[in-house]
């Protein structure tokens, strides 16, 4: 296996890792005004995604890193062509998380509404771009032969487009409401149960319509075809959709949750694996493609930056499952006399 290939496998795993772990504060953040009914749940929502929103954001800049140590031609045509929807991206991750500081600072209910604003929204729009943005890149970008974007935020809008930005939403409302259901007690508890079941429904439509809508306007299925191992990837994503749903049925939280969360894991995986050797196709000519092989660093550069991930990497796993393992119990009411913020 050779280096371009190596890091294209580490960009793909970066990218569903950080879509299966922000993805419950999206979903969670999203959610906040439909099951926070008053302020103490409102609260209790706050609590269960505070102390690891900030850590799971470190995986989306480690994605973004990797893009442009490895493959920084990628990185300059992405972070150019797609410059209006990243940056509704980053300031929507920025309101997000000023709210969690800032929500508290005043004890005004209007006040307070503003930061549930400001966090509803910083939560919903990147889950909706996200998926804009990936759907967009499996269907191709109108690159021309000097990588650049012929096309406006518009056009990113199409279709295609909007049915990846509405799975990925559905993907991320499910997991963020199975989030809720693990970490509160009480009737918060319940509604989010409930609301995942409903949202469930849903997304089974949306993902159908997306895996369809893939095989006619994308290239996503010919490396399936060309190695039929390969549709082991979408036939877990299927069973792991059905038993988050067998486990919600049976009430059980984390069980779902899991499924939950290789549900992402693997939804993501299949669109990244059906996309090799490209990163960013060309819809207006195929040979203008940028690939791992056309916008790689140098091999030095590869190696060494391999190393630097081998080392730091685990670090990061390290510290994250410290603190999933210190703030695994549930978010009670009575926990919320502690807190200084929200």
């Amino acid at each position: 296996m050779d280096l371009p290939t190596i890091w294209f496998i580490l960009w793909g795993v970066l990218w569903a890792v950080y879509f299966m772990l922000d993805g419950f504060d999206l979903g969670a953040g999203s959610l906040l005004s439909v099951l926070g009914k008053s302020e103490a749940e409102r609260r209790m929502i706050y609590r269960t995604m505070e102390p690891l929103w900030d850590g799971n954001e470190v995986w989306l800049v480690t994605a973004g890193g990797v893009t442009f140590a490895a493959f920084p031609t990628t990185y300059a045509v992405m972070f150019s062509g797609l410059y209006s929807a990243l940056m509704f991206i980053l300031f929507a991750l920025i309101l997000r998380g000023v709210s969690f500081a800032f929500r508290g600072a005043v004890d005004d209910r209007r006040w307070r509404g503003l930061w549930d604003f400001c966090l509803m929204g910083g939560s919903f729009l990147p889950a909706l771009l996200f998926g804009v943005a990936f759907a967009n890149i499996f269907k191709g970008l109108p690159l021309d032969e000097h990588g650049v974007y012929q096309g406006s935020l518009f056009t990113l809008l199409n279709p295609y487009g909007l049915s990846g930005g509405l799975m990925f939403l559905l993907l991320f409302l499910v997991h963020g409401a199975l989030w809720l259901a693990v970490k509160t007690t009480g009737s918060l508890r319940e509604r989010a149960l409930e609301m995942a079941k409903r949202l469930w429904a849903v997304l089974l439509v949306a993902a159908v319509i997306f895996l369809l809508a893939s095989r006619r306007v994308t290239n996503l299925y010919d490396n399936y075809l060309a190695h039929p191992i390969l549709f082991a990837i979408p036939l877990i994503t299927v069973a792991a959709l059905i038993a988050m749903r067998v486990w919600m049925a049976k009430g059980e939280g984390w069980q779902a949750w899991f499924a939950s969360a290789t549900t992402i894991v693997s939804a993501t995986l299949f669109g990244v694996v059906g996309l090799y050797p490209n990163l960013l196709p060309s819809s207006l000519d195929p040979a203008w493609s940028l690939t791992i092989y056309n916008s790689a660093s140098s091999p030095l550069t590869l190696k060494i930056m391999l190393g630097v991930a081998l080392t730091f990497v685990p670090l990061v796993i390290a510290y994250q499952t410290w603190v999933h393992f210190l703030f695994k119990g549930r978010v009670k009411e009575a926990d919320l006399g502690y807190e200084e913020s929200y």
